[in-house]
């Protein structure tokens, strides 16, 4: 027997009557990203794997756990883009984009990882990325993070709180991951299993350690702010000082690391409590060695990235929800299939505002009749053997009490409109 054919675990569909809300919530995210002066940019959703193994790091789970990758025809290894950053970076150097100056870009779309599925973690997901080239000051980072404040109050999101954390220069970063090293070397049999291989890979990751058994020694870790380099330290202080004056609440989280190997300096999360287990919705940080990493001149960056099925899970409402057809097109008798065609688009074109659905595929004018109000619509447009004699339209209105009227297909664009206004003031 051939087994029911069926979507990737992790990887769901998108319906029809999902994606209005889909589009509101890009919508206002896009609205807001405006704003600001943020351009949009497209890249592949395939990049060569090295891309990810540099930027990421090889020994992140991301990279060793988690990445599609596969070996094409001309033996190249391909990967399924999992983050946005690093293919944001590749675009920049391959069009030489960091060399006209400041850039404030974003994107939007899927990303993959082989995870465990569960709500709020999915193998396809999608995110909107928010990535500035070229400033080095806490006043970009400060503005970053507003632009998410701002997104949370245009959705009317309440409850996400702001999280941030300094992991200082690279060089300060690395001290700090051997006293880390040393450390947890010390209590190696307290660890679990993850966090002992973790220890030499990335023992960062360990201070982000969900085992309730191990929060004790992870609470007597040395912090990160005893190891800052005072240039990361002042950067870290202006930009609380920048965050207190725009009325911004946040905690200084010093367990706070973010998993990816190429973030330095300032580090934050707006995280709930609604979502469960994946309570992040927004997260980001400084990046400025990575451009210089690939090959370019040095280059400041910072940026963040949203879950968006999270923000939708957030921004659960029913005034959301897309708007119903304005008109159903029904028609019958010889010779009315071609003229309501051609009434339909002549409405299009007057009215390009209208959402005009015309009946396909036959049927009764009873069927059509049970159609239109099943869709939704305002009004059933009615052409008959009657009127298309007369070069007529009747007007029958679906939702309210009116009565039916015919009107000449010349004054039908106008009528309508009228009809339409009155029905929905504004």
């Amino acid at each position: 027997m051939t087994d029911r054919i069926q979507a990737i675990r992790g990887m769901n569909d998108i319906l029809a009557e999902q994606t209005s809300r889909w589009q509101y919530l890009e919508m206002q995210v896009r609205s807001v990203l405006e704003q600001y002066g943020y351009q949009e940019i497209r890249f592949p959703i395939l990049e060569k794997t090295d891309l990810f193994v540099h930027s990421i790091g090889e020994t992140s789970d991301i990279v060793s756990k988690e990445m599609y990758s596969f070996t094409d025809r001309n033996g190249d290894s391909l990967t399924l883009r999992p983050e946005g950053t690093a293919g944001c970076v590749r675009a920049g150097l391959q069009h030489g984009l960091f060399k006209a100056g400041v850039q404030r870009l974003w994107y939007a779309g899927p990303m993959f990882r082989r995870e465990r599925p569960q709500k709020g973690r999915l193998r396809q997901f999608h995110q909107t990325g928010v990535e500035a080239f070229g400033l080095n000051g806490p006043d970009i980072d400060a503005e970053l993070i507003l632009l998410g404040s701002r997104l949370w109050r245009a959705l009317g999101l309440q409850d996400i709180t702001l999280q941030i954390n300094s992991l200082g220069s690279m060089d300060s970063r690395l001290v700090y991951r051997n006293a880390l090293v040393e450390y947890f070397s010390d209590h190696k049999d307290l660890l679990d299993e993850d966090s002992r291989m973790r220890l030499d890979r990335n023992p960062l990751r360990i201070l982000d350690s969900k085992n309730p058994a191990m929060q004790s020694l992870i609470d007597q870790a040395p912090a990160m702010s005893q190891y800052l380099d005072p240039e990361s330290a002042e950067h870290f202080t202006t930009l609380r000082d920048l965050l207190r004056e725009a009325g911004v609440e946040f905690m200084v989280n010093s367990r706070l690391v973010r998993g990816l190997d190429y973030y330095c300096k300032t580090v934050f999360e707006w995280v709930t409590d609604r979502l469960g287990a994946q309570g992040t919705v927004c997260a980001g940080g400084r990046y400025d060695g990575m451009v210089e990493h690939f090959g370019g001149e040095p280059t400041p960056a910072v940026g963040f990235a949203l879950g968006m099925e999270r923000l939708l899970e957030l921004a659960d409402s029913p005034g959301h929800e897309g708007r119903q057809p304005d008109l159903y097109f029904i028609h019958a008798g010889k010779g009315s299939e071609t003229q309501a065609m051609k009434l339909a688009e002549q409405i299009r074109d007057a009215k390009p505002d209208l959402k005009v659905i015309l009946h396909c595929g036959g049927g009764s004018m009873k069927s059509q009749f049970k159609k239109a109000d099943r869709s939704g619509a305002a009004l059933a447009l009615i052409l008959a053997e009657n009127e298309l004699e007369k070069r007529t339209i009747s007007i029958k209105h679906l939702r309210v009490e009116t009565a039916q009227q015919e009107v000449s297909w010349s004054a039908l664009p106008a009528v309508l409109a009228e009809i339409l206004d009155q029905n929905n003031p504004a």
